[in-house]
């Protein structure tokens, strides 16, 4: 809100400042001829007709270059549809002009410039008509300002000593180069302001987007996190209710003793969903092994784990991510294999902890669906640390290293 509030205030204080330093500079070298001069009558009203004109038209047309509040579409922009410029805009750029107010300023400001190059202003004549060109050229592209720059610059430099030479009143050289340096002049002024604001603006939709990506980025890592609790243990629950299902008849107390497992593991996935809700949440390498110590042996399969005691420099969420990384293989193995056996290995090894979990009877690669495994990937990976896996027959391994002392 408050970068929106300066925002606005830039494009206040941009909007005032151009637009009366262009109609204090209009009105008062024009309307100072009109008065002081000795052109005819007919020719002062046509004059400040075409005076009044090119000040409504320049004023018109930077309101509309400078947009409405920050980040929406200016005024004439359709709702939706095609036509729509688009999200934060004028980050994205200035728009279509309103060919009405352009065609009306470009006429006011020639009626107005050949007035005075009639009655001998070889200097003045070009002042409205560089204004109209340079909040014009505001409009276009990087390179399309400084070709109707250059193109009206010479433009402006043939009139003024075709009329000189013509009425003989010498002064050539002032009359091709002064309109011609009025014209650059004029979109250096103009350009300038406009400029900062277009940067600004830019800078405004770029932080915006980033707030947004921050969020997307918390929702996708809310989402693997509660994927990686919700996945293990509905796969647990599955297996054990599935092994009391098989032992209701012939072994009660036993099926008993698995449902009772099965209301345990609902209790706790339903604890760690609202601990991650809360942010309270925080697996441990440690406490994922001896689950996975557990589960594994509850499914007849073979663990054995080789696991030295986790260094002192080993930071939080190091065993954090590492644990997450016990439990996606875990939950693969259970998912994807008819394993018999089981290995975990872990330690550390010049400054890196070091994992790997190994385990027969996997699957062919084909049915190994998921994307646990490449989100965390991808999060070992921004911590400076790796994991890779691959399938070798009928065995299958996953391995990680992450550095102890996290950047």
């Amino acid at each position: 809100m408050a970068d929106a509030t300066g925002l606005a205030s830039l494009r206040r204080y941009t909007w005032w400042t151009l637009t009366g330093a262009v109609v204090t500079v209009l009105v008062l070298f024009a309307a100072g001829w009109l008065v002081a001069g000795d052109a005819p009558a007919w020719a002062r009203a046509l004059g400040g007709a075409a005076l009044a004109v090119t000040v409504a038209a320049s004023v018109a047309l930077l309101h509309r270059r400078l947009g409405t509040a920050p980040g929406h579409p200016p005024t004439g922009w359709p709702a939706e549809g095609p036509g729509r410029p688009p999200t934060g805009w004028p980050a994205e750029g200035p728009g279509r002009p309103p060919t009405g107010w352009l065609v009306a300023g470009a006429a006011g400001a020639a009626v107005l410039g050949a007035v005075e190059l009639g009655s001998g202003e070889y200097g003045r004549w070009a002042l409205a008509p560089s204004v109209v060109v340079a909040i014009a050229a505001t409009f276009l592209p990087v390179r399309g300002q400084w070709w109707l720059l250059g193109a009206a610059s010479a433009a402006a430099a043939v009139p003024g000593p075709v009329v000189a030479r013509a009425a003989g009143d010498g002064g050539e050289l002032y009359a091709a180069l002064f309109p011609a340096g009025l014209v650059l002049f004029a979109g250096w002024t103009v350009l300038g302001p406009l400029w900062a604001w277009d940067v600004a603006s830019r800078l405004h939709a770029a932080r915006r987007l980033s707030a947004e990506l921050a969020v997307k980025d918390e929702r996708l890592r809310f989402a693997g996190d509660l994927h990686d609790i919700q996945g293990h243990h509905l796969q647990v629950i599955a297996l054990k209710s599935e092994l009391a299902a098989r032992l209701a008849e012939a072994n009660p107390a036993r099926a008993a003793g698995e449902m009772r497992e099965v209301r345990r593991l609902a209790a706790d996935a339903l604890r760690e969903t609202r601990e991650l809700v809360q942010g309270l949440r925080r697996t441990t390498l440690e406490d994922e092994i001896a689950n996975a110590t557990r589960v594994l042996a509850a499914a007849d399969i073979d663990a054995r784990m080789d696991v030295a005691p986790a260094p002192a420099g080993l930071s939080t969420a190091g065993r954090h991510l590492l644990g997450l990384v016990v439990r996606e293989a875990t939950t693969n193995v259970l998912r994807h294999s008819r394993a018999a056996r089981a290995d975990v290995a872990y330690r550390v090894d010049g400054g890196r902890a070091r994992l790997l979990v190994s385990n027969d009877g996997a699957a062919p690669p084909a049915d190994r669906a998921g994307t646990g495994l490449s989100t965390l990937a991808e999060r070992l990976e921004a911590a400076g640390g790796d994991l890779t896996w691959r399938h070798d027959g009928d065995r299958f391994e996953v391995a990680a290293t992450l550095p102890v002392a996290l950047p």
